[in-house]
């Protein structure tokens, strides 16, 4: 499955592996008509059951260097805000592991994408910072996430001054899973792909599953969710008995993805 390539967005669906492209080079400035586009293309692929993982990628010198600033307007604020926001929603539920893959500036809207991914494969040369606070404004998706995924002061400090960090200080916080350098970067994703593509993908969107709630529910309330998850849907898979099955055979298990 492919949408043209010179759409500003792009979709390729390989070997399990759906690849999302922000194709609207040199940096990937994102419109409310991108958003939309990107929207869509998630929800393509979320109904796709056998994919193993969800690639979200850009062309050009840059991941994303966030939503026009035309599209701040006050005119255009409101339907921008309200999309860019439920884009976001999307990518973080998206039943499926879901990967960023940054190079240079993600900044703005271009970090909120990334970070909503389940891991976050960098460049060394990126660059990672919501702005927003130098034009009077403040990212409402940052607000939301960064105390979750940093702490409240580092999540107070980035928002606050509005700099930049390196791939490698936004590892240290936990915004980047891991760092490659730019010209390993392709061999760092086919490297955790191809662990990807081994799994299996009935698994992989119940882990998924199990994940969002111990993010959003917090221990107490998630536990029994998950334990009920567990119970009823995981044990009901193929692959669950099969992986079993493999393990006391001593053998390599034969996914069915279901």
């Amino acid at each position: 499955m492919k949408l043209s390539s010179s759409a500003p967005i792009t979709l390729d669906v390989t070997e399990g592996v759906a690849k999302v492209t922000l194709n609207r080079p040199p940096l990937n400035i994102l419109t409310i008509a991108m958003i939309r586009r990107l929207a869509e293309a998630l929800d393509t692929v979320a109904q796709l059951t056998q994919l193993k993982a969800v690639v979200l990628a850009a062309t050009g010198k840059a991941f994303c260097a966030g939503v026009d600033v035309a599209d701040h307007t006050p005119d255009r604020t409101e339907p921008m805000i309200r999309e860019f926001c439920a884009l976001f929603t999307r990518l973080r539920t998206l039943p499926v592991p879901t990967i960023a893959v940054v190079q240079g500036a993600a900044l703005g809207g271009g970090t909120e994408l990334a970070v909503a991914c389940d891991l976050v494969l960098a460049a060394t040369s990126a660059r990672f910072g919501q702005p927003e606070i130098k034009l009077g404004v403040f990212p409402p998706v940052a607000a939301a996430l960064f105390p979750h995924l940093i702490g409240y002061q580092q999540a107070a400090r980035l928002l606050f001054s509005g700099e930049t960090i390196t791939a490698g200080e936004a590892a240290q916080l936990g915004l980047v899973t891991y760092t490659a350098i730019d010209d390993e970067l392709k061999t760092a994703l086919e490297r955790q792909l191809t662990q990807f593509r081994g799994m299996s993908a009935a698994a992989l969107r119940m882990t998924k599953r199990a994940l969002l709630y111990g993010a959003d529910l917090g221990v107490t309330r998630a536990l029994p969710r998950i334990e009920d998850l567990y119970l009823q849907d995981l044990m009901a898979t193929a692959d669950a008995r099969e992986g079993v099955l493999a393990f006391i055979e001593k053998r390599q298990p034969l996914w069915s993805d279901k």
